[in-house]
C-alpha cells in the first residue's frame, strides 16, 4: 500500500482517537454486551443488538485508523520552506472573487480533512487547484456546481 500524507497535527489527532477507541469506548462496549447478555434471550434483546452493532462500528474504526497511522508519511508543516507557495499542510486565505467571501482552509491528507473546521482533503478540487499557487495569485477551481475563481490573499504554514 502507498504511503498516506498526513499532517503531524492530523497524525496526533488520529492516535488520540485510536487510544480513545481501544482503552476506553472497547472495554465500555464490551461490559455493556456482557450485561445484555445477562438479561437472557438474545434474539428479543435489544440492548444486546445495539451493542453489538456499536462494537461492530468501533472495531471498524479502529482497524481503519490503524491502517491509514501504519500508511502514514507524517509532513511538520512548520519545516517546510515551500517560499510562499501552496504545498500540502499549507494554510490559505481565499478571496472568492465573485462574491468577495473570504475562507480558510488548511490542505491535509483525506484521512484527516474536516470541511466543518476548514480542513480540506489534498485531492478535493479546490486544494488540487490551489497547489503551487502563491499570494497574489488567481485559482480556478472547477467543481460539479461549477466553476469559481479564488484570489489567494496568504499563505501560512501552521
Amino acid at each position: 500500500m502507498s504511503e498516506i500524507p498526513i499532517t503531524a497535527e492530523g497524525a496526533k489527532r488520529l492516535r488520540e482517537e485510536l487510544h480513545q477507541l481501544k482503552t476506553v469506548d472497547r472495554p465500555r462496549i464490551t461490559e455493556a454486551i456482557a450485561e445484555a447478555r445477562a438479561h437472557g434471550d438474545l434474539k428479543e434483546n435489544a440492548e444486546y443488538h445495539a451493542a453489538r452493532e456499536q462494537q461492530g462500528f468501533s472495531e471498524a474504526r479502529i482497524g481503519l485508523l490503524e491502517g491509514v497511522l501504519s500508511n502514514a508519511r507524517v509532513i511538520d508543516v512548520k519545516k517546510l520552506n515551500a517560499n510562499g507557495r501552496i504545498v500540502f499542510g499549507a494554510a490559505v486565505e481565499l478571496i472568492n472573487a465573485e462574491t468577495g467571501d473570504t475562507v480558510n482552509y488548511q490542505i491535509v491528507g483525506d484521512a484527516e480533512s474536516d470541511i466543518s473546521k476548514g480542513r480540506i482533503s489534498i485531492s478535493s478540487p479546490i486544494a488540487r487547484a490551489l497547489i503551487g499557487k502563491k499570494a497574489g495569485d488567481i485559482a480556478e477551481v472547477k467543481a460539479p456546481a461549477g466553476t469559481t475563481e479564488y484570489e489567494v490573499a496568504a499563505v501560512s504554514y501552521q
